[in-house]
């Protein structure tokens, strides 16, 4: 799965390579991306092409406390009106609340409150599994925790290697877009890592259809 909010700059290359491959994927987007014209080519190709579109909050916010998790930086009310704007940008594209009932967390950040409150509105939060490097595919080379792309893509291989199960069932994350700092783009190794996982048997699936109870 894909998340995005202030970039897209992959959106095109990574929509040629899933048509290419005849895989779908998922994309958990914020109302800023829905909003953002130069990027509504690339969402309508995505939905033309029967991927996955979901919410990832309207403003990215940060629901709680990065080393005290159980403080929450929201109240109810702002955790709410701001989903229910992200829903309001996906209304636009044709899509409706029940066809996007997956929800994954800005940040990929939550607590036990924002799962309760996310089960309320009638929707499923879902998150990455972790394991891997992938998620660090937006990090920029200023920054202290910044990965290659080859040390990102070697992590993959790695645990798919050295697990019992490989990467079955495995929700992996990934950016549509990274900030121009970041000019190792991970998204040009998505043909080779696509290829490398067909080799090995695995199939793709939506997260809906992943995850449907």
């Amino acid at each position: 799965m894909f998340t995005g909010d202030e970039f897209a700059d992959g959106g095109a290359f990574i929509a040629k390579t899933l048509q290419q491959q005849k895989i779908t994927a998922s994309f958990f987007l914020t109302g800023n991306f829905y909003r953002n014209s130069s990027f509504n080519k690339t969402i309508q190709q995505l939905k033309k092409d029967g991927h996955y579109l979901g919410p990832h909050s309207d403003q990215h916010l940060l629901y709680c406390d990065w080393n005290k998790r159980d403080s929450l930086l929201v109240t109810k009310g702002q955790f709410t009106n701001d989903l229910l704007k992200n829903y309001e940008e996906l209304r636009s594209y044709g899509i409706k609340k029940q066809d996007a009932s997956f929800f994954l967390p800005p940040y990929e950040w939550y607590n036990d409150s924002i799962a309760a409150w996310t089960k309320e509105l009638g929707l499923q939060l879902i998150n990455y599994t972790p394991g891997t490097l992938s998620a660090a595919d937006y990090t920029t080379p200023d920054l202290k925790n910044y990965r290659s792309s080859e040390t990102i893509y070697n992590s993959i291989i790695n645990y798919e290697a050295s697990h019992p199960s490989g990467l079955n069932g495995f929700i992996l994350l990934l950016h549509i877009g990274t900030d121009a700092k970041r000019t190792d783009k991970f998204y040009y190794r998505l043909p080779q890592l696509v290829r490398y996982l067909k080799q090995k048997g695995f199939q793709f699936q939506r997260v809906d259809r992943l995850l449907k109870k």
